[in-house]
């Protein structure tokens, strides 16, 4: 699909005016647990030309797009990720960190990827997390659960879980946060990673109980350790100047 990805992002740009900075692929592909029928989360960071941040008024900052052949698209231009980047915005750092790159300007990630470890919050992205794995627990609560949630559970959960061990940006491929897990753990969630490689993303699965046992045990330690964990520090000064040297690329 790499081909037609390629030409749906110069399709945008030409329509749009923009450059597209950075490309992506975010979600189950770029997490390593796809199903035979998951979209492609294409996700990417984009530019005008400088003269359109001059403008005094509010612009649309996103743009979206979904074709039939499931390329699910979704990009933020450049002052919005700034403006999301100080706050930590989980998703936008996970971008920077996934394995499938479709396009990327070297100049933009060497220059924005310094500020971006700045702006890491611990804390902010810790209970973005955290809020997103007590959700899925719910959904995984019952004897019979849809295997996409329980993914999706246990990915958040152990992302919480390597920020409280690591204090680091988590990775994005769910392989390497298993090093968080015990030999036995791992054994279990490899087994059904390898399951729903071969089922649809709708698959009902029996539960496991002693796994939703760890999960529920990972994300209450989860709540309460995130409390002390820290902030992140922005240096706004430095901010503004890198954006401009990026709207001189």
């Amino acid at each position: 699909m790499t081909p037609k990805i390629l030409e749906k992002i110069k399709e945008i740009e030409a329509e749009r005016g923009i450059e597209v900075l950075l490309a992506v692929e975010s979600g189950s592909r770029a997490w390593g647990f796809a199903s035979p029928d998951s979209d492609y989360d294409i996700r990417f960071i984009y530019r005008h030309e400088k003269d359109w941040y001059l403008s005094p008024w509010d612009k649309d900052e996103t743009i979206e797009f979904m074709t039939e052949d499931d390329l699910d698209g979704s990009g933020w231009d450049l002052r919005k990720t700034f403006h999301l980047l100080l706050k930590s915005n989980a998703a936008l750092l996970s971008w920077f960190y996934s394995s499938i790159v479709y396009k990327k300007n070297e100049k933009f990630v060497e220059l924005f990827n310094p500020i971006a470890d700045t702006c890491f919050s611990p804390i902010a992205v810790s209970y973005h997390y955290l809020s997103m794995s007590k959700k899925y627990l719910e959904a995984c609560r019952s004897d019979e659960v849809k295997l996409k949630s329980y993914f999706y559970c246990l990915r958040t959960a152990l992302t919480g879980k390597w920020i409280i061990e690591k204090g680091t940006v988590p990775p994005v491929l769910f392989s390497e946060l298993l090093v968080l897990v015990d030999d036995f753990t791992r054994r279990k969630i490899e087994d059904l990673i390898a399951l729903k490689a071969t089922k649809g993303e709708s698959y009902y699965h029996s539960n496991d109980w002693e796994l939703f046992g760890f999960l529920e045990k990972t994300v209450l330690e989860n709540e309460e350790k995130s409390k002390s964990l820290k902030g992140g520090k922005p240096d706004k000064r430095e901010m503004e100047r890198v954006f401009r040297e990026i709207l001189k690329l």
